[in-house]
């Protein structure tokens, strides 16, 4: 077996310089980067804590009682984020995703989500609002999220065998927990819910079939994620991804699976529908989803930018540099100019990581070194 490397170095000082000049589109929309992808999606992270120690995020190798985080005042304000948003949108953005780390954990994000909720498209449209979580804290916080505008939530769980869950969060943090919360989220109205797992060989794949039993014909659609090599920390290894198409072969060998057509243009996971007695989609039974980022890339559709914790703009979910927009919200840059800087930002954006894979470098201390950390920028 190959030995796992873990590389201590800190990524959030690698910026780009913010490119100036860009000639001002109309606000309608019609944004597109250099290979005519649209942006539509930005992930918003509000924190880079978290209260979980997943090994393919934040491992407590690295992450311990020692790590220093971001100080108070380099994270953006809420008025802040809710500028940068707003101008995000003029752009093109339906989607605002909260991401962390945990983003449960910034104080008072009820706020924030209630700023966010009153933008408007450049038609009048209201955003698709949604969070990502662990779920830890959502049995306090769903109906407050709820009141805030929030439309969504996203949760994290990685398998329902309580021991295999410990394992994994690394903090000894029961699913009993997680699973209220869902509940919780559930019953306050936000959905569709979503249920992501992370699918590492070795670890948790034994827990595939349980997870589909469980969420079968409850509304709530899980999605199976491929391990990834995000970041620098994880130790990554190709032999402990999971495919996709292996996870569909498990899943259809007790559930007949129909495949579905995807919601929305750039939707990261192929849909798969539990079949009825007929052997057609069966609504009532429910849908699940494949998120194949490492065997099947979905570069070439990829709408989505990523605001970092302290206002650095990242053009994908691998990326080894980001640009510095909070240097020009401080510095006292007018909308137009910062409107301008996204512009450039996303007209030259060429990122296709996960296509390009495998002709890039594999060593340690090469390109995966110097990835920025997925607790950063968010997922």
């Amino acid at each position: 077996m190959a030995e796992r490397v873990i590389p201590l170095i800190d990524q959030r000082s690698r910026l780009l310089a913010v490119p100036r000049g860009a000639q001002l589109l109309p606000k309608s929309g019609q944004l597109v980067d250099t290979l005519g992808r649209p942006l539509r999606d930005l992930r918003i992270s509000v924190t880079d804590r978290c209260n979980f120690r997943c090994s393919y995020c934040m491992p407590k190798e690295v992450f311990d009682k020692d790590y220093q985080y971001l100080p108070h005042a380099s994270l953006l304000t809420f008025e802040e984020i809710t500028r940068l948003a707003r101008l995000f949108v003029s752009q093109g953005v339906h989607k605002l995703r909260l991401t962390g780390g945990e983003p449960l954990l910034r104080k008072g994000i009820e706020s924030l989500i209630e700023q966010l909720a009153a933008l408007r498209t450049p038609d009048g449209e209201p955003l698709d609002i949604t969070l990502t979580t662990n779920g830890a804290l959502l049995t306090r916080k769903a109906r407050a999220l709820k009141a805030a505008g929030l439309k969504r939530v996203t949760v994290s769980l990685d398998g329902l065998d309580d021991a295999v869950f410990r394992r994994m969060n690394d903090v000894d943090f029961p699913v009993a927990e997680v699973l209220a919360g869902i509940e919780a989220a559930h019953a306050a109205g936000l959905g569709p819910l979503k249920v992501n797992m992370v699918v590492k060989r070795g670890t948790n794949e034994q827990q595939i079939l349980p997870m589909a039993r469980h969420f079968r014909g409850t509304g709530i659609t899980l999605r199976f994620i491929e391990y990834m090599d995000v970041g620098a920390t994880n130790g990554w290894r190709m032999d402990e991804v999971m495919p996709s198409a292996e996870v569909i072969d498990l899943l259809q060998s007790e559930f007949p699976l129909v495949p579905l057509e995807p919601a929305s243009p750039g939707e990261t996971a192929e849909r798969w529908g539990y079949a009825g007695a007929d052997g057609r989609y069966d609504p009532a039974l429910g849908e699940i989803g494949a998120i194949s980022s490492v065997t099947r890339a979905f570069c070439g559709s990829c709408n989505r930018a990523r605001l970092s914790t302290e206002g650095s703009v990242y053009l994908c979910l691998f990326a080894s540099q980001g640009y510095d927009l909070r240097t020009l919200l401080r510095g006292g840059a007018s909308d137009d100019e910062i409107q301008s800087a996204i512009t450039a930002i996303w007209q030259g954006r060429t990122d296709r990581y996960s296509e390009l894979r495998a002709s890039l470098p594999s060593q340690p201390g090469q390109a995966s070194a110097r990835r920025v950390e997925m607790s950063y920028i968010g997922g």
